[in-house]
């Protein structure tokens, strides 16, 4: 067969892809409609597992199940603003991290608004002004981001689903010499993230602190002698060189985020449920409240303190466990503990996300 009679194929094939795309689109309006009677959400977290899911079992290749999610995220944003134009807020000015991680969830047909700070997240979306919002809540290298655990304690926003990110930093600047650099921008994590190679690489260079990685690449942009740790898309969208890649000192850098919103995620058999403990003040308080986990036989992924700000080394336990809060034995779990502890609140059950 010809190069040109291949192409031909190509063609036509397009064509019946895109009718059965707007057959698609049309179903999804219909839906949009039943649930705007209703007053459903127009994003099901579980849902969306499920299509996942359902695609990875029938994919046949040689599309790679990667190669397929990619697509279907697409096609999938694009459905979302046929039902509902979206908002999602995020923490951060455009090509930061939690901005990647938003594209890597809702795709590019939502509507997204950046966010200075984490607080402002969880305040766009409690007022109704975001539908969903996008916080980073840990990181594989430097542990957890305090201040989205802290915003939990008061916020009535449920976890609607999580992402993961692989994170990779790129040294930028204006000039191609890197002998030349005498000042590095980039958010305290990055520096954290980047320790060895700054110290091995850049000892003479001064480390100053930026809000962002974007923030540091558009001051980078602007000043001789300046770089910044920031990325890739940092640097097509501010006119940088990139330098150095991949400088972060662990090649299994990754970033856990979480969706806020008042979605409840229905069970889909692979779920996380999130949740807020404050102990009353006795001996073996921590004990007790673990025993009910061993007893019904529940993995904990995550367990961190943070004072609880209502009296003086008062703790409270941020806990997340694998199974849904609907699961019988998370629920009795769940019971068991809520009538010893002296705060409880479920943050949401979700979807587990695939880490990378």
């Amino acid at each position: 067969m010809t190069l040109q009679k291949l192409r031909d194929e190509i063609d036509s094939l397009d064509v019946k892809i895109l009718a059965l795309l707007n057959t698609r689109a049309k179903t999804i309006i219909s839906i949009g409609k039943l649930k705007a009677k209703t007053k459903r959400s127009v994003y099901a977290p579980d849902r969306e597992a499920d299509v996942y899911r359902k695609l990875a079992e029938n994919n046949k290749g040689p599309l790679s199940n990667d190669s397929v999610k990619a697509i279907y995220r697409e096609i999938m944003s694009g459905a979302l603003n046929l039902e509902k134009p979206l908002s999602i807020a995020y923490f951060g000015p455009e090509f930061t991290f939690t901005h990647l991680a938003s594209m890597k969830k809702f795709g590019a047909s939502v509507n997204y608004k950046g966010c200075e700070t984490i607080k402002d997240v969880f305040v766009e979306v409690g007022r109704g002004r975001a539908d969903y919002g996008v916080v980073p809540i840990e990181n594989s290298i430097e542990g957890a981001v305090n201040h989205t655990l802290d915003m939990f304690m008061d916020s009535d926003v449920l976890i609607c689903s999580e992402i993961y990110l692989e994170i990779s930093h790129n040294l930028l600047s204006r000039t191609n010499d890197a002998g030349k650099i005498r000042k590095v921008y980039s958010h305290p994590q990055v520096f954290g993230q980047c320790r060895i190679w700054l110290e091995t690489n850049m000892p003479r260079a001064k480390l100053i602190e930026a809000s962002s990685t974007a923030h540091a690449a558009a001051i980078a942009s602007k000043e001789h002698g300046a770089a910044c740790i920031a990325t890739s898309p940092a640097a097509e969208k501010y006119n940088l060189n990139v330098l150095y890649t991949s400088i972060e000192d662990s090649s299994r850098n990754v970033t856990r985020f979480l969706v806020i919103g008042d979605t409840e995620a229905k069970p889909t058999g692979r779920d996380k449920t999130s949740v807020i403990i404050s102990l009353k003040d006795k001996v073996g308080a921590l004990h007790d409240m673990l025993v009910p986990f061993k007893d019904n036989k529940i993995n904990l992924t995550k367990i961190e303190s943070r004072p609880s700000k209502a009296r003086a080394w008062e703790y409270c336990f941020y806990v997340d466990m694998e199974g849904h809060y609907r699961d019988a034995r998370i629920k009795k779990a769940l019971d068991r503990i809520r009538t010893e502890a002296a705060f409880f609140k479920v943050l949401g059950s979700y979807p587990a996300g695939d880490s990378v």
